[in-house]
């Protein structure tokens, strides 16, 4: 047996599998049918315990080509129903094995339509999941539980390079997803990745054409030094940037704008969002749990993407500056290449600058 106890008090009782340890984190949920191996592997996802709120999940197996990063990042999986027997030509291996393999704690059998409905109406909360009841002393650890410095424990420890072209861009690595990389070198770029705090001068004089800002986890406003290296390299060049997800928050906040924290988050496959320049809504694939206020924009954005659930923003504009970004994943291909668009308008972003 195993138990999910959330900060209110709510049990729920299920089987583990995969690795076999507690695991304390912040319960969140995912709207997706598949791509649970990318949402296993999605750094953004550091320091949570994610919920999928389709009722199947390992029927297709584990591969060893859709991973976004190195290893797993959440700190556990919860779902309705594990499939140990997977049938597809790509699978590999089964989600249990990849879980323990990489010692990764998973939950299944309990209803996670209640705790998803639970998770919508009160707001994300704390939660620990244990082999046995917990006690007092692991319900105390449950609610002091705070991931400090996310950004850190996710991001590269070294530069390195990929991809060849004409077109030279820094990447800013805040806990990147793979994609955003393979998206940028598929249209003919050279990418330099770099620690999330790096010097910016080091990129001023790096002879590049412009800045990606990858996604990456926690509360943007924890980045106090990074927003810090944004001002500089905004202030000092003229370079052509590109925030997603958590890069899309950090240049709002160099920019002077603020952010708040989201009852339960965007994270799923199918957000619909309208580009307001194309008038066009497009589904899209998210994760964050933080969002930027519209009263505090500066008087140079403009908001460029809405999302259509709840009328956040979900892109921005910076007229006077070559910088746009947007809170989505371009890179994850929902549509499956319904805002690739934006990946050709950096690049003629580049073109034209250079």
């Amino acid at each position: 047996m195993a138990y999910l106890t959330l900060e209110d008090g709510t049990v729920y009782e299920g089987e583990s599998f995969g690795a076999e340890h507690d695991a304390i984190g912040e319960v969140v949920f995912n709207t997706g049918m598949t791509g649970y191996q990318e949402v296993l592997t999605d750094p953004s996802y550091s320091g949570q315990l994610v919920t999928m709120t389709y009722p199947l999940i390992g029927n297709y197996g584990v591969n060893m080509q859709d991973p976004e990063s190195d290893a797993p990042k959440v700190s556990a999986l919860i779902v309705r129903e594990l499939c140990e027997l997977p049938n597809n030509w790509r699978s590999e291996e089964t989600l249990g094995k990849y879980m323990k393999d990489n010692n990764i704690l998973g939950l299944c059998g309990i209803d996670t339509r209640s705790l998803t409905r639970r998770i919508r109406n009160l707001g994300t909360m704390r939660g620990i999941i244990t082999m046995e009841r917990p006690t007092e002393a692991q319900l105390a650890q449950m609610k002091d539980f705070a991931v400090i410095r996310p950004v850190d424990k996710v991001t590269c420890r070294e530069p390195y390079e990929m991809g060849e072209g004409e077109t030279k861009i820094a990447v800013l690595d805040f806990g990147l997803k793979r994609n955003i990389l393979r998206s940028l070198a598929a249209h003919g770029a050279k990418l330099t990745v770099y620690p999330a705090h790096t010097d910016p001068h080091k990129i001023l004089e790096g002879g590049f054409d412009g800045v990606m800002l990858t996604n990456g986890p926690g509360d943007p406003k924890d980045n106090q030094e990074i927003i810090q290296n944004l001002k500089v390299i905004i202030d000092e060049s003229e370079l052509p940037i590109f925030g997603i997800c958590l890069g899309h928050q950090l240049m709002a906040l160099a920019m002077g704008a603020d952010t708040a924290k989201l009852k339960y988050g965007h994270r799923g496959s199918n957000h619909p969002v309208k580009d307001v320049e194309k008038d066009r809504v497009f589904i899209t694939s998210q994760n964050h749990g933080y969002t930027i206020l519209p009263e505090s924009l500066p008087e140079c954005a403009t908001i460029t993407h809405i999302n259509m659930n709840d009328q956040t923003i979900e892109g921005l504009r910076y007229e006077g500056k070559k910088m746009f970004s947007v809170q989505f994943h371009p890179e994850a291909s929902p549509g499956p290449e319904d805002t690739a668009y934006l990946f050709d308008e950096f690049l003629a972003m580049m073109k034209e600058s250079r």
